[in-house]
């Protein structure tokens, strides 16, 4: 496993697990199975975990945590937070549900740019209270969005930046890949830590995982890597691809023919609800039920959530 530094705190896996793939939104196996991957993750040297409020898992991690020596795992969560009283309830909620005094980052969750930001201050405001408390360590954001990076510099606030990032650009809302890479470069030139996500491009980019992981892992303005896993070959092909060290081809075979999709229910009553959260145009109704365009969905499962009745899954 490579290890890096969190600011001041060391030994922090590059390889963060990101765990909404053990969430309720994209995976319904046992509460005990998802366990049992962190722990087998945890064992393979991988100590830095992704979570968020939206997930609605912080039951997993609280079962992980337990017995363990808290500060050598890394938490990081996030929540959608607009004002002192919500932030107060999204940070209760994580420390109570996971059972810990501390979180190591949180972050504002899916922020688009300096006035939506702005329009979380209140919230930002109390986040602050707690991290002068020590009971957050980190702040930061996470985006889809080119700008919301570009105007995190302007925020002193703001030290972690959790951006989706591929080397085709899938995903990103507001431009290229060549845009957010030079957004990136000066986010960390003005000592940001960047922590990337879907650099598999939400599975567009599976078949060549390897070259998609090895392209990020390659650049030096980014520090980390999180990465949704949910079984046990994802977890060691994630971190053979990390060492340089030679996937056994049963495993690069299962890996490469793996494949998840969106399925919206026959029995959608097309409310449109999902199709206003969907960041990435991948939803309209036809014929009164939601469609979605795989080309254009990314899986990140934020439309599954808007979906009271459970009708969107990702199988």
């Amino acid at each position: 496993m490579k290890y890096i530094n969190l600011f001041e705190k060391e030994n922090v896996s590059k390889l963060c697990y990101g765990t909404l793939s053990l969430s309720n939104l994209q995976n319904f196996d046992t509460v005990e199975n998802k366990v049992k991957l962190l722990n087998y993750a945890y064992g393979k040297g991988i100590n830095f975990f992704d979570t968020a409020e939206l997930y609605d898992n912080y039951n997993i991690l609280r079962r992980f945590i337990k017995g363990k020596d808290r500060d050598k795992i890394v938490l990081a969560s996030k929540s959608y937070a607009y004002d002192k009283n919500t932030a107060e309830y999204s940070i209760n909620k994580a420390l109570k549900e996971m059972n810990t005094d501390y979180l190591d980052v949180f972050m504002l969750h899916e922020q688009d740019n300096g006035n939506n930001f702005l329009g979380h201050y209140k919230a930002v405001e109390r986040f602050m209270k707690y991290k002068e408390q020590g009971i957050i360590k980190h702040f930061g954001i996470s985006t889809h969005r080119v700008e919301a990076v570009r105007d995190s510099l302007k925020f002193k606030e703001i030290e972690f930046v959790f951006p989706l990032f591929n080397y085709k650009g899938i995903g990103i809302q507001d431009g290229t890949y060549e845009d957010m890479s030079e957004a990136l470069k000066k986010a960390k030139e003005n000592n940001k830590f960047i922590m990337a996500m879907k650099i598999y491009g939400g599975g567009h980019l599976i078949k060549e995982a390897q070259k998609a992981f090895k392209y990020v892992d390659s650049l030096n303005y980014v520090d980390s890597i999180a990465i949704g896993m949910s079984t046990i070959e994802e977890i060691d092909a994630n971190i053979s691809y990390l060492e340089n060290n030679e996937l056994e081809k049963n495993i690069k075979n299962k890996i490469r023919n793996q494949k998840r999709t969106l399925v919206i229910e026959e029995w959608c009553v097309g409310c449109g609800k999902c199709v206003k959260k969907c960041r990435q145009n991948a939803l309209q109704i036809v014929d009164g039920k939601c469609c979605v365009d795989m080309e254009k969905c990314v899986l990140c499962s934020y439309c599954a959530g808007e979906c009271a009745d459970f009708y969107i899954k990702i199988v």
